[in-house]
């Protein structure tokens, strides 16, 4: 009997530790999170990238799935469609949540855009955006922050937000195939973009963006509603490893041109350019600045995206950022 009740008490002593080692490996199990770019060529997008390759999201037990759109619209149909869990994607594109799309934003990771630009053709006789009234300019989507900048830039010259006309032609290829073609005057495009256009003696740079929203959120990181409803901790753990990314990238110049050159596609020297002028638009820890709220608020009904301007709680929420 002895014997037979020690057994019983090692018995389940082997199963209590069983099921605490089991319970410990659930609670470090890894999530996969299928995370969205608006578009693949921007360069404030590449801490995604950098992240998955230093392994900063493993650290955080998160599994990115990647992958790319043509434009603001585009994510958040994707969003809509819950074929990804989180969006990279606009400040103005939280508007889309009062259209129905059930996310929001959750993190804010960029500030005033210096990001973007226009380029017109390199034997345009037009110098200046003040002498662009009425011409075409390449965009991503409706709605997409390129669209939104491009209606501020004519507000800013004293037009109206249509006097420079948007033309939605998607992501990089097809709006460079209808600058060449020129079917349209101009692109609204990102900086390193323009870069290497510059560098082909393809165009002239007119406008820098940032000069129209000195106060904005030029990105935030969108997530899903079922996420947030299912997993709230992996949406935390994927913000802490997007941010803990930044804080890298800081850190590490060198390693964070090589990668983002690599994944764009471009030169050191253009990605190291691009890496200066915008390492200081990337956030720290995702705190959303009431006054680029505004801003994006009002300017969603004044650019007629809205038919009135949405509550807090249609744009963003504030429980997931530390």
């Amino acid at each position: 009997m002895g014997t037979s009740a020690q057994f019983g008490r090692w018995l389940a002593a082997a199963v209590a530790v069983a099921g605490l080692a089991f319970t410990s490996q659930a609670v470090q199990a890894q999530d996969t999170v299928r995370v969205g770019k608006s578009v693949p060529f921007a360069w404030t997008f590449t801490p995604l990238d950098i992240g998955i390759e230093m392994g900063i999201f493993d650290k955080h037990k998160i599994k990115v799935e990647m992958s790319s759109f043509g434009g603001e619209a585009r994510l958040q149909q994707a969003l809509a469609a819950n074929g990804v869990d989180f969006g990279l994607g606009s400040g103005p594109g939280m508007g889309f949540a009062s259209k129905g799309v059930p996310a929001i934003a959750v993190a804010a990771f960029a500030s005033q855009p210096k990001n973007l630009g226009i380029i017109i053709h390199a034997d345009s006789p037009y110098k200046d955006i003040k002498e662009m009234k009425g011409k075409k300019f390449s965009i991503t989507t409706v709605g997409s922050l390129t669209d939104w900048l491009l209606k501020r830039a004519a507000l800013a010259q004293g037009w109206k937000h249509d006097d420079l006309i948007g033309v939605p032609l998607g992501g990089f290829e097809t709006s460079y195939a209808g600058f060449k073609t020129k079917q349209v005057d101009g692109i609204v495009l990102a900086v390193e973009s323009i870069y290497l256009l510059l560098s082909r003696n393809e165009g002239k740079y007119i406008a820098n963006m940032g000069d129209y929203a000195p106060h904005f959120h030029t990105h935030v990181i969108f997530a899903q509603s079922e996420i947030m409803d299912k997993k709230p901790d992996a949406v935390k753990r994927f913000i802490a490893g997007w941010f803990e990314t930044v804080a890298w990238m800081k850190a590490n110049k060198a390693k964070s041109v090589e990668i983002s050159a690599r994944v764009l596609k471009s030169t050191p020297e253009i990605i190291g350019r691009a890496y200066d002028e915008q390492i200081s638009m990337l956030q720290d820890n995702g705190k959303f600045d009431p006054e680029a709220i505004k801003v994006i608020r009002q300017s969603l009904v004044e650019m007629e995206i809205l038919e009135k301007a949405p509550p807090d709680d249609k744009m963003f929420t504030t429980k997931f950022v530390q």
